[in-house]
């Protein structure tokens, strides 16, 4: 389970993200850029769509709890350089 609620609507966006897998929850608070999300989903998604296939992207690499508890969302391809090209995969199975 993924929940995404924007908290921030300024430049960059805020989203309270949390993560329910098995027992455990993680809360996430991650900032993605309004041009940033234009890029990524080209302008077809909405950014909490791109926020829940970024964390489902991320849980395909690492467990939950391995996820930063506060992050850009651009940071992700330092991690995983195949990110950005990965991320349409993700955004058509929403």
């Amino acid at each position: 389970m993924i929940k995404v609620e924007r908290t921030g609507e300024g430049d960059p966006l805020e989203f309270e993200v949390t993560v329910g897998v098995g027992n455990g929850e993680t809360r996430h608070h991650v900032t993605m850029a309004r041009d940033t999300c234009e890029r990524l989903t080209m302008g077809t998604h909405t950014p909490e769509g791109c926020i829940e296939a970024a964390f489902r992207f991320l849980l395909d690499r690492e467990p939950q709890g391995s996820i930063l508890r506060r992050f850009d969302i651009t940071v992700i391809s330092r991690y995983f350089p195949e990110f950005e090209r990965e991320l349409p995969r993700y955004l058509s199975q929403s």
